[in-house]
């Protein structure tokens, strides 16, 4: 039998392995809320002990060994450790989610909490500056905080300035850490290696209100943000140009650190699809980021051997062509209850150029709301639809959520264990 990691890179490059590789938990949009793990750790049977956030704006819990021995999954992440809100996931102390479960949390994960009930998150954990993070009374994750400039001045904003604090390169003490870590996973395990953090989420929702800068400025407001491609256009194309700038620099990083032990690597989490259409015109798809993906693409094609990951939700059909010819080797979370998202259809006529690491059921509807029985066979019929001739590592449609019962969990990894077994 051919190793996780044997089998990932057989997968990338469209050659269907003996079995599906599976994921959960190695990158930020293929993991599991902390609520849900606790609750998948105990119907597995496994050692009690309080689940790790790693992940705060989305809550998500850390993916351990011994779930990953349960559930026989294939991949790990390797990251810098730094969060979305500019603090280090190193050091832990306890926090107790508004579900009552206690959790283990980064030393910098600081909050406070109104007379509403409402949570609320600090950008670099410093609580002496207007907070970056919210969740509601009944939430399970936090939202972004709109901060910034009230109104925009075209003749005195300059992108450079309002987002130089955005865009950071990988320090030396990072690197060592990702350097330590894909060592350890490419020498004493057999598992895939994933490169976690996007290098370049360019225009992403979750990045634009600047969630780890303690004081931002420009265009935060998204509305605002996605009027500026038309309004003043100079001043988005400087942003992804301080991006990809950025991304480029850390991705030779990250090439000297790794090499080649990284086979997938995170480059953005961009959605270009709501439920029922594209966020944008195809011309403002060509115009304001496609050339900058393609930057990125062919840089880590002509010196790496990595495959490049793309999160995109909802109906995204129609930007296909446009993704294939940037150069995006996998698509994720292949959102197939969005508008025109034809499973079938994807996999005859984009099997063979993208590699869909997602899909494996739905977590809108069928897994957190659905029965065990119904779970069960969406699983296996997206098991049969995707695997065929490789090119598709299950997981779910984006992150488990929060409300998901362990019986619908046990479900879908009890149909990917009997699908493994009948071929």
């Amino acid at each position: 039998m051919a190793s996780s990691r044997e089998r990932l890179n057989q997968t990338l490059n469209h050659i269907e392995p003996e079995e599906v590789v599976v994921d959960m938990g190695a990158t930020p949009i293929t993991g599991i809320n902390a609520n849900a793990l606790d609750r998948l750790r105990k119907a597995l049977g496994l050692e009690e002990r309080k689940v790790k956030i790693n992940e705060p704006l989305q809550l998500l819990g850390e993916v351990e060994e011994d779930v990953r021995q349960a559930l026989h999954l294939d991949c790990v992440e390797i990251s810098t450790g730094m969060n979305m809100f500019g603090f280090s996931n190193e050091g832990r102390k306890p926090w107790t989610m508004q579900s009552g479960l206690e959790v283990d949390v980064p030393a910098a994960f600081h909050t406070t909490v109104d007379g509403t009930g409402r949570t609320y998150l600090y950008p670099q954990g410093d609580l002496s500056v207007p907070p970056s993070g919210m969740m509601p009374k009944g939430g399970f994750f936090f939202d972004n905080i709109t901060r910034g400039n009230i109104e925009f001045d075209e003749d005195t904003n300059s992108a450079k300035e309002d987002f130089k604090d955005d865009f950071a390169v990988i320090t030396e003490k990072q690197l060592k850490e990702l350097e330590r870590q894909c060592s350890y996973y490419y020498s004493n395990t057999e598992y895939g290696i994933v490169y976690s953090g996007a290098i370049a989420s360019i225009g992403d929702f979750a990045i634009v209100p600047g969630p780890s800068v303690k004081h931002p400025k420009g265009i935060r407001n998204l509305p605002d943000f996605m009027m500026a491609h038309h309004i003043c256009p100079d001043y988005i194309h400087e942003v992804f140009e301080m991006q990809v700038e950025t991304g480029l620099k850390n991705a030779e990083l990250i090439r000297q650190a790794c090499g080649d032990k990284i086979q997938a690597v995170y480059i953005s989490g961009t959605d270009f699809g709501t439920q029922n259409g594209p966020f944008m015109s195809l011309d403002s798809f060509r115009e304001f980021y496609k050339p900058y993906y393609k930057r990125i693409n062919d840089w880590v094609h002509k010196n790496t051997n990595w495959k490049t990951f793309y999160h995109t939700c909802g109906a995204v059909m129609s930007f296909l062509p446009d993704f294939y010819e940037a150069g995006m080797d996998i698509l994720n979370p292949v959102q197939l209850s969005a508008k025109g998202m034809d499973g079938k259809k994807l996999k005859e006529e984009w099997g063979d150029k993208f590699v869909f690491w997602g899909g494996g059921i739905d977590t809108q509807h069928t897994l957190p709301f659905g029965t065990p029985e119904e779970v069960y066979r969406e699983v296996t019929q997206r098991l049969e639809l995707f695997s065929k001739g490789g090119g598709f590592v299950f997981n779910t449609t984006h992150n488990i959520q929060s409300p998901t019962s362990a019986e619908n969990m046990m479900a879908m990894f009890q149909a990917v264990r009997d699908f493994k077994n009948r071929r």
